[in-house]
């Protein structure tokens, strides 16, 4: 099967959409299709704020997306692409197109002047990470914290 990795674009967006909402999923988010519209399509409208690629195969089908967006780094004092989404359908995991969504994002990345990507995955995403220890990068701990606006008590 031939498979082209193409930017998301008002043209093709509603076919990654349904992707955008079993990768919300898998990390146990509940999608809404308006919300992920005006997210999603922001990196259409406005790319300053990033980019979205979608693999499609020759049928026209929709088989995985890559989203990168453009973020800035207090330590390092520069901005940094950040590889925030990689989703590939079940039935072609284990075939190379991940590892093709990211080498496409990273050469995105280098043409734009960023020295490459980096991205985080769940501790539990085993797959995924023995995709991502696959390739020449490296690993760093961080913990990952959340404060809720809803879980602030005042006073």
């Amino acid at each position: 099967m031939s498979i082209d990795i193409v930017p998301v674009t008002r043209e093709n967006f509603e076919l990654v959409l349904p992707l955008i909402a079993d990768y919300q999923r898998f990390y146990k988010a509940t999608p809404d299709t308006e919300r992920n519209r005006n997210h999603f399509g922001r990196l259409i409208t406005t790319p300053a704020l990033g980019a979205q690629w979608v693999a499609l195969s020759n049928a026209g089908h929709a088989m995985g997306f890559v989203t990168a967006y453009r973020v800035l780094s207090s330590v390092s004092a520069v901005e940094k692409c950040l590889l925030n989404d990689l989703y590939v359908v079940p039935d072609m995991r284990g075939q190379g197109l991940g590892r093709k969504l990211i080498l496409h994002c990273t050469a995105w990345a280098v043409s734009q002047g960023y020295a490459g990507v980096h991205w985080q995955t769940a501790l539990d995403n085993h797959t995924a990470q023995r995709l991502y220890d696959s390739l020449p990068t490296s690993r760093d701990a961080w913990y990952t914290y959340t404060l809720l606006g809803k879980d602030i008590v005042s006073g």
